[in-house]
């Protein structure tokens, strides 16, 4: 820094001249003041236009300041480089490609401490739609945003207890009530969560609500679907939205013929759910699927490039998307299935925020209500619950040394490795057309069942979501409340889940 010093009377030795520039005085005895060179910091562009396909423009800076930093306040740019030093840099700017039919703009910012700041306008026109089938629904994205969003995969398992599933609810064919079950309330939320679940699971239906060319849903059921999500974070409960079996889809159609469109819908529909859902925190997860139908490796590579979609699409919307935890259900969500052909997963740029989700009904005694040639209905479950006159009820397989194997290999496959299992669904029909002794040695072994599979599961890091589908109390129901009044229907199985967590 340079200083000029006015001097008057006699001009002082060399060896005084320090001690000039620090207390020399004018005339009036008033000290002089210390002029400060003004600092310089440039840009060779203030403007750059990019195409709609990703490209790159280089800026060069020039200051002599000591030091500089450059920022974007947008997600699709790209900097080869956040800082520089005195003299001239070079940075690249890359914009990423705009797969939006709508022009989008930025802002580069050019700091130093020393000087004022400089700013380049950034824009991209809107481009075509990648696939070819449907528009691009991200037509918005926005910063990331990670307020809320601090736990990690594992450690958001760790929160959730005991999850319930609105069945046969908003992923019914027709409308929400088309199944037999009344609109969602929060009375009914409000109802699950008195009674020990800290989590929702809620199938949803899209397709339905989509338009065939487009793929774009319905505004007024993407509304619908976030009211009841709100729901269910106003109580301080954990959420999963997924995509349901949705007229089979997707689901019964993970082949080669059907991979790029089923790949573009996917994409299409995520962004829009994404978007939508954008402004919850941690509290609510996305899950890619429901039951795929998966028999071979050929068909999980196909399941997996699924998945992919669903984690770029949800991931490209930013905000709190960017950091959400996603969920990526296993081949048909069967558990053996999964152990062995699920061998890779999906990338994803976030690391530890995914979990795997199987589902668990061994069918005989959970599911099958009809003998068959190959086999027959079990109607218990459990050592000390095998009926000693109605032996060819007894179960062969699917019992306690089946369920410590099964989940054990989910513990050992992912979640020793930091990837939380989601057991979706689980639960065992009602045979409530049985009687006397049957009836009885039944329900205990239904509600044996239950406690077992909760206990071992949470033993194992597995989180369980139990099938709720409502509707009829009849013969076979898995309904533990009555939504029509908002009362607890069976509370024997309720208190055996309650059980399971002791």
């Amino acid at each position: 820094m340079n200083n000029k010093i006015k001097k008057h009377g006699f001009i002082f030795s060399l060896c005084f001249v320090f001690l000039c520039v620090v207390a020399c005085s004018s005339d009036n005895g008033t000290p002089e003041e210390v002029k400060t060179e003004t600092k310089t910091l440039t840009a060779d562009v203030s403007k750059i236009d990019f195409e709609a396909k990703g490209s790159a423009a280089s800026v060069t800076v020039t200051t002599d300041a000591k030091t500089w930093t450059i920022s974007s306040n947008a997600t699709w740019i790209q900097l080869s480089k956040n800082s520089g030093i005195k003299g001239t840099g070079l940075v690249a700017i890359t914009a990423l490609e705009n797969t939006t039919t709508v022009t989008r703009t930025a802002t580069v910012t050019i700091s130093s401490s020393e000087t004022a700041s400089v700013q380049i306008t950034v824009s991209q026109v809107g481009g075509v739609v990648v696939t070819g089938l449907y528009p691009s629904y991200n037509t918005n994205p926005i910063a990331d945003d990670a307020t809320g969003m601090g736990s990690t995969a594992a450690q958001l398992a760790a929160k959730i207890k005991l999850g319930w599933n609105i069945g046969n609810t908003l992923e019914a064919s027709g409308s929400e009530t088309a199944w037999g079950n009344p609109k969602v309330t929060k009375a009914l939320i409000d109802l699950v969560k008195a009674n020990g679940f800290n989590a929702i699971r809620i199938p949803c239906s899209w397709n339905q609500y989509a338009n065939a060319t487009t793929a774009q849903i319905n505004a007024t059921w993407l509304a619908r679907v976030k009211e009841v999500v709100q729901y269910c974070v106003d109580n301080d409960m954990y959420v999963i939205v997924n995509i349901h079996w949705d007229g089979g889809w997707l689901e019964n159609n993970c082949t080669d013929a059907k991979k790029e469109a089923n790949n573009a819908k996917q994409k299409a529909f995520w962004e829009q759910i994404a978007t939508q859902l954008r402004g919850f925190d941690e509290h609510l997860l996305f899950a890619s699927a429901n039951e795929p139908n998966v028999a071979d490796a050929a068909q999980m590579a196909v399941l997996n490039s699924y998945h992919q979609t669903f984690i770029d699409a949800v991931r490209s919307t930013g905000g709190k998307n960017a950091y959400r935890n996603l969920i990526v259900q296993g081949p048909s969500t069967d558990i053996e299935k999964t152990n062995l052909l699920m061998t890779t997963l999906p990338t994803d740029k976030v690391p530890n925020r995914m979990m795997a989700e199987v589902h668990f009904y061994p069918y005989q005694f959970c599911l099958m209500d009809k003998d068959a040639d190959w086999g027959k209905m079990f109607y218990y479950w459990g050592a000390g619950n095998h009926s000693t006159t109605d032996t060819a009820r007894n179960p062969t397989w699917g019992e306690e040394a089946d369920v410590d194997k099964f989940f054990l290999s989910m513990k050992t496959k992912f979640v020793d490795k930091g990837i939380p299992v989601i057991l979706g669904e689980f639960g065992a029909i009602r045979r409530s057309n049985l009687t006397g002794d049957a009836l009885t040695l039944h329900l205990k072994s239904r509600a044996d069942f239950y406690k077992y599979v909760v206990k071992q599961a949470k033993a194992n890091g597995i989180i369980p979501f139990y099938w709720d589908a409502g509707g009829d109390f009849g013969v076979n129901t898995m309904s533990l409340f009555n939504r029509t009044n908002n009362t607890i229907y069976d509370s024997q199985a309720l208190t055996a889940l309650q059980d399971g967590l002791k």
